[in-house]
């Protein structure tokens, strides 16, 4: 593991053999094996440096970040100075660029922000700036929020290693395709919002927004939004910008950078089982073991899946651990803007290439089970009757989705301030085939609201 902070040479192309000292900080951004992302100091300014680590492609992923950066300032579009390239003393290739001080991401500014009128106020100058780049022939293939830097009133691009530069101004149909990427970060109900943000995009470019525009946006945000989560799915496996993977010879666990910052992630998983004694006991089961826990401040929820034998354990390690299978099924559902508690880690304890315990940490939430909220004589039946149309939304929304919970019953939905929240992802099933899924949906969700009727309190 790097410690920080390091020096940092490059020997600069072209150069009579000049060498640059940069003292690297921390990490902005790391994938495994392909590359790496400094904040550093170069003769006391700030810088960011990309080191490009794959032997067979560095060279060719540098030239195209090198030019992209050229090019886009060439053609008028912000961008970040780039300053010069070279080889460290490892051979790897690096590219060294301006840092802009005091600026964000547009994507933690839209995620920091609660407020649905300011992210569409965030998201107007990028499709604005989206348009410009497009009028002069500048096309994202990786388009997302993160790629568009605000600095004060100023908008300007990062990663153009992943551009393509056109000697025409980018086509309608391939202009709305990646309005289509920025957009669905907004719910999809939310037509006025999105039609807001689209209708800037058109003007700038100088279009109407016809209807034909709209349906054509709709199937292409429909198909982004699965090839995205299918991306974001495997990118919650691997060290990134939010998670951090932690590997040895007896444990393998992803964490959130968030819930570990400040503390050392392999000594909570080398004592977790005495923080589980210490908690307070949810439930004791065969099968499994969960408990409310405090570890750097945060009030958490682990759920242990118990060794129950070496078939068992060699079987779940071919099928993959529950822990595992429910970090992933969290992460699908914040995906897709469904309430559940957030996946804070997960852990997996190995005999060998046995997968032998596992472990899932999620957040705490705060609120009543659906059979006990309906039964409170403090709740109006005004609020009942609200809370009964709000499950019934969730449901509607997963069946959308082709997503069935697979033990929906009234102890696995929480009712909270902000509406109920679905718990216990365990068997939830994800279905390819679409009338399979209707099938499932309308069998369980049929028996859901029988037991709902059923309640005395209804």
């Amino acid at each position: 593991m790097v410690t920080f902070p390091f020096e940092l040479l490059i020997e600069r192309v072209p150069s009579e053999k000049q060498t640059e000292s940069l003292l690297c900080k921390g990490h902005l951004r790391v994938i495994p094996g392909r590359r790496e992302v400094y904040d550093a100091l170069w003769n006391d300014r700030s810088v960011v440096v990309k080191v490009f680590s794959r032997k067979i492609s560095a060279r060719r992923h540098l030239r195209r970040e090198w030019d992209g950066l050229r090019l886009l300032q060439s053609r008028g579009v912000n961008t970040p100075d780039p300053l010069f390239y070279g080889q460290t003393q490892d051979g790897r290739w690096a590219v060294v660029v301006e840092k802009i001080a005091g600026s964000s991401t547009v994507w933690d500014l839209f995620h920091k922000t609660q407020d649905p009128v300011k992210k569409v106020g965030l998201l107007i100058p990028v499709c604005k700036e989206l348009a410009k780049q497009h009028g002069k022939g500048v096309l994202q293939k990786d388009l997302h929020l993160g790629n568009f830097l605000l600095d004060g009133e100023r908008i300007l691009v990062l990663d153009p290693g992943q551009m393509r530069f056109f000697a025409q101004p980018v086509t309608r149909k391939r202009g709305i395709s990646q309005l289509a990427l920025l957009v669905r970060c907004l719910p999809a109900d939310d037509r006025e919002s999105i039609s807001k943000v689209c209708g800037e995009y058109f003007e700038a470019r100088g279009w109407r927004f016809r209807k034909s525009d709209e349906t054509s946006l709709r199937k292409q945000m429909t198909m982004h939004g699965k090839r995205g989560t299918r991306r974001g799915l495997k990118k919650c496996l691997r060290t990134s910008k939010r998670n951090l993977r932690v590997k040895t010879d007896r444990y393998l666990a992803v964490f959130e950078r968030s819930f570990c910052l400040g503390a050392e992630p392999l000594g909570f998983i080398e004592q977790i089982d005495a923080l589980m004694d210490g908690g307070e006991v949810l439930k004791d089961g065969n099968t499994c073991y969960v408990c409310r826990l405090t570890w750097n401040g945060k009030d958490v929820v682990v759920k242990r899946y118990n060794h129950k034998g070496v078939v068992h354990s060699v079987r779940h390690t071919i099928k993959r651990s529950r822990a595992r299978q429910g970090w992933l099924h969290a992460q699908r559902l914040g995906m897709l803007h469904i309430a559940t508690p957030r996946p804070l880690a997960y852990i997996e304890q190995l005999k060998g290439l046995i997968v032998w315990k596992s472990y899932l940490v999620t957040e705490h939430v705060e609120g009543q089970k659906l059979d006990c909220f309906l039964r409170d004589e403090n709740i109006s039946q005004e609020q009942r009757s609200d809370t009964t149309r709000r499950v019934m939304e969730l449901l509607e929304k997963l069946g959308k989705y082709r997503i069935t919970h697979g033990d929906l019953k009234h102890s696995n939905l929480l009712i909270t301030e902000d509406g109920p929240v679905l718990i216990d992802l365990d068997a939830m099933v994800v279905h390819k085939i679409g009338w399979i899924s209707a099938w499932k949906g309308r069998t369980y969700v049929s028996r859901f609201k029988e037991s709902l009727e059923a309640s005395p309190v209804y």
